[in-house]
């Protein structure tokens, strides 16, 4: 298996946005996140190696690419942006890998749309848009269709002031919900209307398994 330092090592050379749309809330995942949680993944769950792995709203492929290079056996990376897929799909042929998938389409139609893909993945992983005050629940809807993919787990971040909401309604869908973290999420200054170079907000890595 991979070590943490050497993944690391690995997703600083992905490339990010060239120009984030707001309207879909696009930020990166800091490397240092992505890299303990796929880390994390697969040490302490067993959830990457030989498995095939969905990655919902995948972006430029941080969380994606991270996920073959620990072992995953196949990847699809699933996404609504044209631009994020191009980016996305040049990240993989830097990384040599070419076990990956990628598809446009909307994450929240995914399910509906495309039911060959019902229970089709072991595991997903996915860093949802947190949702804005017009936009609340957008993390929730995608997490709804990331378990209904999922044969085994789902692996997502969700601000941690939510924590007690998102634990509710996954034990209203039955699900069983393992905070494995508290992590400082810097979020730098993406859009013209930030008035700080960066914000720290307080995320939860957080596993969800089928009982």
């Amino acid at each position: 298996m991979m070590k943490l330092k050497e993944l690391e090592m690995w997703l600083q050379d992905v490339k990010g946005f060239e120009a984030p749309k707001i309207q879909l809330e696009q930020y990166e995942t800091p490397v240092h996140i992505a890299a303990r949680m796929i880390h994390t993944m697969e040490s302490s769950f067993g959830d990457l190696e030989g498995k095939v792995l969905a990655d919902l709203g995948c972006g430029c492929g941080m969380l994606l690419i991270g996920s073959a290079l620990m072992g995953a056996s196949a990847t699809f990376g699933f996404d609504i942006d044209r631009d994020a897929l191009e980016i996305c799909r040049g990240n993989l042929e830097d990384a040599e890998i070419t076990s990956a998938e990628l598809l446009q389409m909307n994450v929240k139609d995914l399910a509906v749309q495309y039911s060959r893909f019902l229970k089709f993945f072991d595991t997903v992983v996915l860093n949802p848009p947190f949702g804005t005050k017009q936009n609340q629940g957008t993390d929730l809807e995608f997490l709804r269709v990331a378990l209904s993919l999922s044969r085994s787990a789902v692996y997502s971040l969700h601000k941690s002031a939510t924590r007690a909401h998102v634990t509710k309604k996954a034990a209203d869908w039955g699900v069983k919900v393992q905070v494995l973290a508290q992590l400082r999420y810097n979020l730098p200054s993406t859009y013209k209307f930030h008035k700080k170079k960066s914000v720290d907000i307080e995320v939860d890595f957080i596993r969800f398994s089928h009982k």
